[in-house]
This record gives C-alpha cells, structure tokens and sequence, in this order.
C-alpha cells in the first residue's frame, strides 16, 4: 500500500507528522490518517508530496520503485 511510502519518505527525511503537516496546511491528525491509509490522499496533497520529496506520484503510489520523477 502507497501509504508506507509516506512513512518510509517521512522518516528518510527526518520530519515528524506535524512537519509534513505543515507542508499540506492541514492537522497532524489529518496527515497521520492520510499516512496510515485511514482517509484517502487527495490529489492536491499527493502532488504537493511528491514536490517536496522530489519523487514522482507513481513512487508515492507504489506504481513504481523508481522514485525519479518524470521529465
């Protein structure tokens, strides 16, 4: 499932729940559920997450395991 991604590049990062919350302008409980699969990631928010991990949305979405993102 995509959401461990979102862990997996979380923690790679170093930031917390409340760090990538920031980042999506939502509540840390917003995030936790959209990282532990509870609520569905809206587009807006997987956009803006594989922007600032510099992957693609396919990685995030584990479409693929190259997480390069497109040209």
């Amino acid at each position: 499932m995509f959401f461990q991604r979102l862990e997996d590049l979380r923690v790679d990062a170093d930031k917390t729940q409340e760090d990538i919350a920031e980042v999506l302008n939502c509540r840390r409980e917003v995030y936790r559920r959209y990282e532990k699969g509870i609520y569905p990631l809206p587009v807006w928010a997987l956009i803006t997450l594989a922007k600032f991990y510099h992957v693609s949305t396919d990685y995030i979405l584990g479409l693929t395991n190259n997480p390069k993102p497109y040209q």
